[in-house]
């Protein structure tokens, strides 16, 4: 008995990391039809707020003292 249930143990692993390794190539076929984010439209506020403060934690080059004009 142990030695099918170790098989069906197996098995149930082996389906599940199938399945987790699957999910990134599903989800990059089934998003490349239509982009995430649309280009030809602004950015949200939130996304404006939220880019600023997305590198702050690095401490590897520093800030970026480079000011850029919006398009």
């Amino acid at each position: 008995m142990s030695r099918k249930r170790n098989a069906i143990v197996a098995i149930g692993l082996l389906a599940f990391a199938s399945a987790g390794l699957a999910f990134p190539f599903y989800m990059a076929t089934k998003s490349s039809k239509s982009p995430i984010i649309d280009s030809s439209k602004p950015l949200s506020p939130q996304a404006t707020f939220r880019g600023p403060y997305i590198n702050t934690g690095s401490r590897d080059i520093g800030p970026d003292n480079q000011t850029y004009p919006k398009k």
